[in-house]
């Protein structure tokens, strides 16, 4: 096994507050009360794209936040993790793949770990990681498109181990590379490896990087029973590997370590990798993915995919051994790469393989039931050019530039009662959470975040990160919220 380990290291053990889910990351004002939060992950401190800030309701009808800074950075889809006065963000200039460590504050660079990468995507997108880095107070773990895992020491970037994927464990070909977010477990670093024949999951130990249990393949879906009624059959040259990071929930008083691979979602027991229960869930298209996260509601797991597949409803049994389908809708929400987010028996998400089919929609989560969805324009087109010197969508009416009016193949971050809404030629926008209809508060773009923008929206301490493929940008939530609810206090005693 080719892991290189440098330096001696021990990593507290975090595995009570994630079991208490007291892990959050709060920042507290003066007054003792949460105002922020750390962004340490993936989807953020809850691994759901839901943030905990208080004190900003978002709205942008009077004008967008302002922009406190912005940093030209190199190629990649990763979310950018943000710990204490840290931000780390993992991209890829010429031939190397970089592990930057940057101050909140500025966006200027602290420190960097840099390695090799030839990783070139097959179908033409761009060449740099894909998976947000994983930050505690000591470690910051990180997984390179082309498998190079990563541990090196927060605070000056040196390394203390890392893992070349593709050397230890055997990889079928792939589509985009790897794509899924390790994930923090105690002392175990969770990596969706998708390797042949049974390390589809592999855990590794986060001081050491060696590895302590692997599970998934062969074992999981040789014989298993698909829709159409055959068994599999297993022959040692499937993919594995997945673009849906995982998720660990507990449901029945049992933890479960939820991994959506290419076959299906798979249940396993953290600790050791063993399995509790597997369902088939993929596309019949052999080039399609899962990609978006499970979510966990109660007993009960939505999964949903591109690609024809639509979205499910499953219902964990008591023993935590099995599942039943509670529903299946093959249209009603065909997730892509984002995944929804689910708000009082509702979930919001984005729809559609291909840009023109992408739809923000509202799904009712006890039968599956569309209540809203929308393309992010209602208008009327005929009032709509395209300036053909900078390719901005000009309002015939008032002659000015507008942001560009579809919203695609989103993304979405929750704060409050508001979504905030990225859309995938780098529309911003900001939504109700609102369960009966469509409602925007206001909507800007940046040149800076231009199409693909494919990377969910960052809050954190009153701050939203965003990531294209050229810059990284920090803007002020904060004030602007301060600035509404002073024109609110003024207005009241006008």
């Amino acid at each position: 096994m080719s892991v290189q380990l440098s330096g001696s290291v021990l990593l507290p053990s975090l595995r009570g507050l994630l079991l208490t889910g007291l892990l959050t990351g709060a920042l507290c004002c003066g007054t003792g009360s949460v105002c922020g939060e750390d962004w340490p992950w993936f989807l953020g401190p809850r691994h759901t794209g839901e943030s905990g800030e208080t004190g900003i309701v978002p709205d942008w009808t009077a004008g967008p936040p302002p922009v406190l800074w912005k940093q030209a950075i190199g190629t990649g889809y990763s979310a950018p993790s943000l710990l204490g006065d840290r931000l780390v963000v993992h991209h890829r200039q010429g031939k190397q793949e970089i592990i930057s460590c940057r101050r909140r504050s500025s966006g200027e660079e602290i420190w960097q770990y840099t390695y090799e990468s030839a990783f070139e995507d097959p179908y033409g997108y761009n060449n740099g990681p894909r998976c947000s880095p994983v930050l505690t107070e000591r470690f910051c773990f990180t997984l390179g498109a082309e498998g190079m895992l990563c541990c090196v020491s927060l605070q000056d970037g040196s390394l203390v181990w890392k893992n070349d994927l593709r050397a230890t464990f055997q990889l079928p070909e792939w589509f985009f590379g790897m794509g899924c977010s390790p994930l923090l477990d105690g002392d175990r670093l969770i990596v969706l490896v998708g390797g042949q024949p049974n390390s589809g999951v592999v855990a590794f130990d986060t001081a050491t990087g060696r590895v302590l249990w692997e599970a998934v393949g062969k074992q999981t879906w040789d014989g298993t029973e698909t829709p159409e009624g055959n068994r599999y059959v297993w022959t040692g040259e499937e993919m594995v590997v997945s673009y849906s990071s995982p998720i660990i929930a507990e449901i029945h008083g049992r933890r479960h370590l939820l991994c959506l691979v290419r076959q299906g979602l798979v249940s396993l027991d953290p600790a050791t990798g063993a399995t509790n229960f597997h369902w088939w869930f993929r596309s019949r298209v052999h080039e399609s993915v899962n990609a978006a996260r499970p979510i966990v509601v109660g007993d009960q797991i939505f999964l949903s995919a591109a690609y024809q597949v639509g979205s499910v409803l499953l219902k964990v049994g008591s023993d935590g051994r099995a599942v039943s389908e509670v529903w299946s809708d093959r249209s009603n929400l065909l997730a892509h790469w984002s995944t929804p987010i689910h708000v009082d028996g509702f979930v919001y998400g984005f729809s559609g393989r291909h840009e023109n089919e992408g739809e923000l929609r509202c799904v009712r989560l006890q039968d599956g039931a569309v209540q809203w969805s929308t393309s992010g324009f209602d208008g009327d087109l005929t009032n709509l050019r395209v300036n053909r010197a900078n390719g901005k969508v000009v309002d015939s009416e008032t002659g000015k530039e507008i942001p560009y009016p579809f919203f695609g193949r989103g993304s979405l971050t929750r704060v409050g009662d508001r979504f905030i809404v990225l859309g995938e030629r780098g529309t911003l926008a900001v939504v109700d959470v609102n369960r009966e209809r469509f409602v925007e508060r206001g909507r800007f773009s940046l040149d800076e975040i231009g199409n693909p923008a494919w990377v969910a929206p960052v809050v954190s301490d009153g701050r939203l990160y965003l990531r294209s493929e050229n810059w990284l940008v920090c803007l002020d939530l904060q004030s602007a919220a301060k600035g509404q609810n002073a024109a609110a206090g003024k207005g009241a005693g006008d």
